[in-house]
């Protein structure tokens, strides 16, 4: 590993053990997508980032809690406040079943999707949005670079819109 990316602690917490029958590597494959969601920014300073890969029912209530939607998602990204002298980026959490269902919707393998979402909820912790056409347009270029690089098709696909 370069120096940059031993600046870089990710502690990746397994609440679900689905995944590890899903995805064996899952925590792998998870730091493999933050790592270049922040080399591709060029976040060269000392970060922590917690990852907590649950079940559909957390997801569910932390979605009904800090957004106020009652149904699970992918990922949730939780930004830490920004302090002077804190390295804490922010939490990340996946939910299996969504991810699961979606990879096999969408086509395409767990890995490739958990590495997507992984790039997508670093990029949250980073400031990056799509609540506009423009900030979508931003954050989606970014993320298909970003897994280009990581040899892993566009996951929004030609037919993809914004809005």
């Amino acid at each position: 590993m370069s120096e940059k990316m031993d600046a870089h602690l990710i502690d990746i917490e397994v609440e679900e053990d689905g995944w590890l029958d899903a995805l064996p590597d899952v925590q792998a494959v998870v730091q493999t997508g933050i790592l270049a969601a922040l080399k591709a920014v060029d976040v060269t300073e000392q970060t922590d980032i917690v990852v907590l890969l649950c079940d559909d029912a957390e997801m569910k209530s932390l979605n009904k809690e800090y957004r106020q939607k009652n149904a699970p998602t992918n990922v949730l990204s939780f930004p830490a406040p920004k302090m002077k002298g804190m390295a804490h980026l922010g939490d990340i959490a996946l939910g299996l079943e969504t991810c699961v269902r979606e990879a096999e919707e969408q086509r395409k393998t767990l890995k490739n999707h958990v590495l997507h979402l992984s790039v997508h909820g670093t990029l949250h912790l980073l400031g990056y949005d799509h609540m506009t056409d423009e900030e979508a347009e931003e954050m989606e270029n970014l993320e298909r670079d970003i897994l280009k690089s990581l040899n892993v098709a566009d996951p929004y696909g030609p037919e993809h819109t914004h809005g």
